[in-house]
């Protein structure tokens, strides 16, 4: 309440300063028309007409925004509105003189001398008041934060002018810091650039800076991982701007202006889609996900609402979490076109009825085990869920006529160590072999970790800090991928509209990072030390775990592709024949909950079941 009526004080007193301005720009405007002696004929003319032109001025600023902006942003396109707004209110004032008093005792220079000096005096007051704010701002009577921006490009340049702008906002900009050396020694509004990010420690101190703004969207994980470091290394706080993928309109402000989280420095490269190419096949399409409530399969449900398909399914066996997406969607896409359904993968019977019944002609198969070390202390569980679950999906799809099946695999399906790889590279070959068996485009889609998905290690590191540690690591030189959920999602997508059948696509992951770093970064970007505040232990490799994960294995030969996140892998040639009946035989007879001879089972069938060399489906 307080706030709207300062607001509408603020605007009354820019009217009343407009109304004025108008009437001095008129009488201005008669001075100079009759060299600074105007007669008493022509002076009762300016009198009898400018009520009429203060009314026609203020009603084309009401009309063209004027009083809706805020001065001390003002810029070129408030320019252009007082321009189209006093051209406007100019040429209909010259309509009602010319109508009423035909011009007479009414000298037209006047309506092009007004018009000159009211465009210069609004527009001019306006950008003087900026201009004043900018040199002059009004400081808040608390104390302000000594701050250095990193990245002297236009998000630096936005940030440093609301900072010096914004009249409570608490910060002091000291300099600049970007590793381009021709911007060395410039200054932007006053500002200087001071020197390379790698002088932050130094420049921190003799600055007296308490805390690093990271000023530039298109950021790397990795650069970001530098830039954290060497503020804890220089004792100060560090935060950032919103990532590029989240700066929808090209602007930056300071109330954007938040603090770092670990997905930021993991990698926060943008998406870019062929937003046509998916529209193609999921537009006006009916989808099915399986797995639907899991981490990927709901961010793939959402992502794919976005795409307006005639109807998408959610298939979920677990009650509670398609109860969680249910009331999630019910708010979000109230009115949309989906369903939800409760099922398993492995009921034959329910599968093929909700098959047959929405006759869906996309599919997302997300449905799996993929805890490792759970799946190592339970093979047959991961066995029938992964392999007889997807063998399912597959021939349901191809008795359903299906038009493209995608299958979301991992990284540890490669040269598999460990019961769940193993049983998602099955899961990729029986996708491969399936293909052409009918009229089904079957491709599988291979990632690594995602971030913050259910009982994934950030999650886990979170809580250990939160209880005060220890935070545990299982060895000090392991390394895995991680992506953004989204950016999975988003990626299989683009994957799966680029498919045209027995393909497996991987997806770029950038670079692996090690657990141990990922841990010091998350115990030190929530404000704690290790050794002080947290410890880590170090507790040893578990059952079925490799050091470090491979996306392309030695069999298989990589294929660059038209989008720069994804890769198509050439394997080996599936023996379908051969590899249906061993599934069907020995892989789904096997009873026995025998990690090492499921393993063995298994990976005696992937060497059994390819051929030689790289090369497409047979």
């Amino acid at each position: 309440m307080k706030t709207r009526l300062i607001g509408g004080a603020k605007r009354l007193i820019v009217l009343t300063s407009d109304v004025g301005v108008t009437a001095l720009a008129y009488w201005f405007a008669y001075y100079l028309r009759f060299n600074f002696d105007i007669p008493k004929i022509n002076f009762a003319m300016f009198l009898n007409t400018l009520p009429v032109l203060i009314v026609l001025r203020v009603a084309c600023f009401f009309v063209f925004g004027l009083y809706s902006g805020v001065w001390r942003y003002a810029s070129m396109n408030d320019l252009i509105r007082i321009l189209k707004a006093t051209v406007l209110s100019s040429l209909l004032f010259s309509v009602y003189v010319g109508f009423v008093y035909h011009f007479i005792d009414f000298p037209r220079s006047v309506f092009v001398i007004d018009w000159f000096i009211i465009l210069t005096l609004v527009g001019g007051s306006r950008f003087l008041y900026r201009l004043f704010r900018e040199f002059y701002p009004v400081r808040s009577t608390r104390s302000r934060k000594k701050v250095l921006i990193i990245g002297a490009g236009r998000a630096g340049e936005m940030i440093l002018r609301e900072m010096n702008q914004s009249t409570q906002i608490g910060y002091e900009p000291v300099g600049f810091l970007d590793d381009d050396r021709a911007k060395k020694g410039q200054r932007i509004h006053g500002v200087s650039v001071l020197g390379k990010i790698d002088d932050l420690v130094k420049i921190a101190v003799k600055k007296e800076a308490q805390e690093a703004v990271i000023a530039i969207p298109s950021l790397t994980g990795k650069e970001m991982r530098r830039i954290v470091r060497l503020c804890d290394e220089a004792g100060i706080t560090c935060k950032t701007v919103p990532a590029i993928s989240d700066i929808l309109n090209g602007s930056v402000h300071v109330n954007q202006i938040r603090e770092i989280r670990i997905e930021d420095v993991l990698g926060r490269e943008h998406v870019e889609l062929n937003r046509e190419q998916i529209r193609e096949y999921l537009t006006g399409k009916r989808v099915l996900v399986t797995g639907a409530a899991g981490s990927i399969g709901s961010e793939l449900c959402r992502q794919i609402m976005k795409m307006e398909p005639e109807q998408l399914i959610l298939y979920e066996r677990v009650e509670n979490e398609l109860y969680r997406i249910d009331m999630e969607f019910s708010q979000v896409y109230d009115g949309k076109p989906y369903a939800m359904i409760l099922g398993d993968i492995l009921d034959t019977d329910r599968l093929g009825s909700v098959m047959e019944s929405f006759r869906p002609q996309v599919v997302f198969h997300a449905a799996a085990y993929k805890h490792v070390p759970i799946m190592e202390s339970h093979p047959l569980e991961a066995l029938k869920n992964n392999i007889q679950g997807t063998y399912n999906v597959v021939k349901a799809s191809l008795s359903s006529g299906v038009e493209k099946f995608v299958l979301i695999s991992t990284d540890k399906a490669v040269s598999p160590a460990n019961v769940m790889g193993a049983t998602k590279r099955v899961a990729e070959l029986i996708c491969q072999g399936m293909n052409g068996q009918g009229g089904t485009r079957f491709i599988a889609v291979r990632f690594g970790n995602v971030l913050g998905s259910a009982g994934s290690v950030i999650p886990l590191f979170q809580e250990q800090i939160l209880r005060g540690g220890p935070v545990t690591v299982t060895h000090a030189e392991m390394t895995r991928y991680f992506m953004s959920i989204p950016e999975a999602a988003q990626l299989v997508m683009q994957a799966g509209a680029m498919g045209k059948g027995g393909e497996i696509f991987v997806l770029d992951m950038g670079e692996p990072v090690k657990i141990l770093d990922l841990a010091h970064d998350m115990i030190r970007l929530m404000g704690l030390k290790i050794g002080d505040d947290v410890d880590i232990v170090f507790t040893g490799l578990r059952p079925g775990e490799k050091l470090h994960e491979e996306l392309v294995s030695c069999e298989e030969e990589s294929v660059r592709t038209m989008h720069g996140k994804i890769t198509m892998v050439k394997s080996p040639l599936v023996d379908w024949p051969g590899l249906r009946k061993d599934i069907e035989e020995k892989v789904l007879g096997i009873r026995s909950d025998d990690a090492a001879l499921i393993l063995d089972t298994l990976n005696t069938l992937i060497k059994s079941c390819t051929a030689e060399t790289p090369g497409g489906q047979k």
